[in-house]
């Protein structure tokens, strides 16, 4: 009986340890700065912006991003702002009919953030440079444009700015935000500190317009990002992630807002995982590492189902076998500080981990959404914003 726990134990561990290792390799990267760019915004070429709102059901917020974005120090006449209203209410679409934009109304009968950026290109006459993707809840600063343009002319043809909390309103919002400021230092910064792509993360890309145009009726998930990131990386198109470029976004603020975005993001992460795992076989043989990476991203198990799996397992095995609960006493303490060196260090402070009282709850969501996963379900989640 003895010998068939020791065995469990150990196949659990080793199942386990490889999430762990992947983010304690990142965060350590994360330690080593590039030397930062400065790209200057004067005396290079200005390349014409398409900017794309999707907006299902966002009648809260969407005016108010879209006069936001328009409030821009770039040359009007060199971007172009295009809202795709779907299931809005008919006074939202006269607010944003008095605005300089053009307002797409399609009649989706699944509506997705795909379906609304494929119905916005293959409706739009005009070609541009570059194409930037945006959510009905962000707001960005008015050298928002020339900052992107700037890393636009250093060559890159995939961007991924700097996508931080707008809100910090109670603690699942902070928790939230903490959450996404780790995403960028594991998957985004550090990444690129070693010469690897970005991960994309739904807003605040921008791509090469005719790559896009090519591309986008390509997407068929409730996760376009990870999507496109695959298609990028069969191509090996580098992702760059511009730190300094910020895009200010709303964090979820209920639990049941986090619970629908997580089971949304976890059915993305599975149907993404199966549909890479098919192109590994040629990505090995053709060195595609960045490939290789993406496809294991999408095996990972999520951080807060680790800490609290963890914490489970060394707790148990404490109490059945204390020699035995070392090992994941171990991992639990890797995964710890691994965590903590990826949150930025204006984030480290007693108020923002005073708010870790949140956690276990949102924890036990994120447990709840693994048994509710469906790699058959491409239904657009809706998460409600300006709460």
């Amino acid at each position: 009986m003895w010998t068939l726990i020791h065995i469990i134990d150990w196949v659990l561990w080793i199942l386990l340890a490889p999430s762990v290792a992947y983010v304690c390799f990142f965060a350590l990267i994360s330690l080593f700065h590039r030397k930062k760019k400065e790209y200057s915004t004067f005396e290079i070429a200005q390349s014409s912006f398409l900017v794309l709102f999707p907006a299902y059901r966002e009648d809260a917020v969407i005016t108010y991003a879209v006069k936001q974005f328009l409030d821009q120090k770039y040359p009007d006449n060199l971007y172009h702002i295009v809202v795709i209203s779907d299931h809005m209410q008919e006074s939202t679409n006269d607010q944003l009919r008095q605005l300089p934009v053009t307002l797409f109304l399609p009649q989706f009968e699944k509506s997705s953030k795909a379906k609304a950026l494929q119905y916005a290109i293959s409706h739009t006459e005009k070609t541009y440079d570059y194409v930037i993707v945006m959510d009905a809840d962000n707001a960005v600063l008015p050298d928002f444009l020339e900052k992107v343009n700037a890393s636009c002319q250093q060559g890159f043809h995939a961007i991924q700015c700097h996508r931080c909390a707008k809100n910090s309103n109670n603690n699942i919002a902070v928790l939230d935000g903490v959450s996404e400021e780790i995403n960028n230092t594991i998957f985004r910064k550090a990444h690129n500190t070693i010469g690897m792509s970005s991960a994309l993360i739904g807003s605040g890309m921008c791509f090469d317009y005719g790559w896009f145009q090519e591309h986008v009726h390509l997407l068929d998930s409730a996760v376009e990002d990870r999507e496109l990131e695959a298609l990028l990386m069969k191509e090996n198109i580098y992702i760059k992630f511009e730190e300094h470029i910020h895009v200010f976004d709303e964090k979820v603020s209920s639990q049941d807002n986090f619970e629908r975005q997580r089971l949304r993001w976890l059915n993305g992460q599975l149907q993404t995982l199966l549909l890479m795992l098919p192109y590994i076989p040629r990505a090995i043989k053709t060195c595609n590492l960045n490939y290789i990476d993406k496809t294991v991203q999408q095996a990972l198990i999520p951080r807060s189902v680790l800490l609290m799996v963890l914490t489970l397992f060394a707790v148990l095995m404490l109490l059945l076998a204390p020699m035995w609960s070392i090992k994941w006493w171990a991992l639990l303490l890797v995964l710890c500080l691994s965590l903590y060196t990826a949150i930025p260090s204006q984030m480290r402070t007693s108020t923002v981990f005073g708010k870790l009282i949140s956690f276990p709850k949102l924890a036990w969501k994120m447990l709840k959404n693994i048994m509710r996963m469906d790699k058959r379900n491409k239904n657009f989640i809706h998460t409600t914003h300006g709460e």
